[in-house]
């Protein structure tokens, strides 16, 4: 099975990851040279040990490492992550649910008159992309760049098109062209947002460079937009797909946490990370040799059998849930909580505002066919036509 090519993972893989599971759960992908690790247990132990399995090769199949803090290993890793966490900590996320509250309900008057839309392209792709923009201190007007850039550069990893490749390295060159005038500016003028907590974040007289802000924030932007909008279009497809999922909800909001867990279980956004082998080693009664790859296969450990009761079923009680959609060990997600804040405000207010909220076709939508971070491209719904909130009434 050819797991590092973006077919493989633009339409339903689970049947085929299933089958590796049970019969190759490390299998050689020939094309991609890549070993692939599809176990939940064998996931979460070569994630505990990065001494063996080192991150410091790169995290994708086919590349070295790019200067992203994800691609460093301890005790490196931890001090710059220490530096990028100023912009994560508990208070910061706790303080933006009003913000979060005010883009949700501005994006859903954007079309909550015309009683039907896309999920996907009017409302699922903008809210992290703002949120992340805010923290990034990108301009409100130059957001519709910023998602560009972040769709290409998403969109060409394991492509097959050419156009799509020379894309995504347009989106690199554009954004880095953009980005260093801002830090510049967050340098010499500091507000209250990431892009300053990471110009002027020092640990023990230690500061990032440049080009390390470039790509952390370039990491920051990828993994908090690209993410969070898979998980809230295939979220909100599994709960009106059925539609009591949908209506257990509107009954009980106690629900949403576990409903939101569920989609991240469920969308996996992230398809894989990989791993270098620093010594011959055995997994899964398998023999790694030192230098080869290997590839964590997300959505594949979320479907576990040995793991999760009944996994092919979307359940939004599911508990408990641990579920490795945020990765696990040293590296797990930074920015972990806000996504998990943005999926509840945004299940509870579209439940607020638009209850009749229903598919404008139950076929399951298309999957972007891209190798490391990918979902619905698309996700046309109806709704009974309601009036924008008060506050955008009053201002426009």
């Amino acid at each position: 099975m050819e797991i590092t090519r973006g077919e493989f993972w633009g339409r339903n893989p689970h049947e085929d990851l299933a089958w590796l599971r049970a019969n190759d759960p490390v299998h050689w992908d020939e094309d991609g040279q890549v070993w692939g690790v599809t176990r939940y247990a064998d996931i979460r132990a070569v994630s505990s040990n990065p001494a063996t399995f080192s991150n410091a090769g790169g995290i994708r199949p086919d590349s070295g490492p790019v200067g992203m803090l994800i691609d460093m290993d301890d005790p490196a890793h931890l001090r710059r992550r220490q530096l990028v966490n100023r912009g994560f900590t508990p208070r910061r996320v706790r303080d933006l649910e009003p913000r979060i509250t005010e883009v949700v309900d501005r994006l859903v008057d954007g079309f909550c008159e015309r009683g039907t839309c896309d999920l996907v392209g009017d409302f699922a792709a903008w809210l992290p992309l703002v949120m992340i923009g805010d923290a990034l201190g990108v301009r409100p007007e130059d957001h519709p760049q910023l998602l560009q850039w972040s769709d290409d550069l998403m969109r060409g990893q394991g492509a097959a098109d050419e156009a799509a490749v020379l894309a995504m390295i347009g989106a690199f060159e554009g954004y880095e062209r953009y980005i260093r005038p801002v830090m510049a500016d967050r340098k010499a003028c500091p507000a209250e947002d990431l892009m300053s907590a990471l110009v002027h974040a020092e640990i023990d007289g230690d500061r990032l460079d440049e080009h390390e802000i470039v790509m952390d924030s370039l990491l920051i932007l990828i993994g908090g937009d690209e993410t969070t909008r898979h998980v809230i279009s295939g979220g909100l497809y599994q709960l009106l797909v059925d539609r009591s999922r949908w209506e257990r909800l509107l009954a009980d909001r106690s629900l949403v946490p576990s409903a939101v867990e569920e989609s991240l279980r469920w969308v996996s956004p992230i398809k894989n990370m990989a791993r270098t082998a620093t010594r011959d080693v055995e997994l899964g009664g398998t023999t790694i040799r030192k230098g080869q790859k290997l590839l964590l296969l997300y959505p594949s450990a979320n479907r576990d059998e040995d793991v999760f009761p009944d996994p092919m079923t979307f359940d939004i009680a599911r508990s408990p849930n641990e579920h490795v959609a945020f990765g696990f060990g040293p590296h797990f997600c930074l920015g972990a909580a806000l996504a998990r804040l943005e999926l509840k405000v945004a299940f509870e207010r579209l439940l607020d505002r638009l209850p009749d909220l229903q598919l404008a076709d139950p076929a399951e939508p298309a999957h972007r066919p891209a190798n490391f971070v990918s979902g619905y491209e698309s996700l046309p719904v109806t709704f009974s036509p309601t009036a924008p909130t008060a506050v955008t009434a009053e201002t426009g």
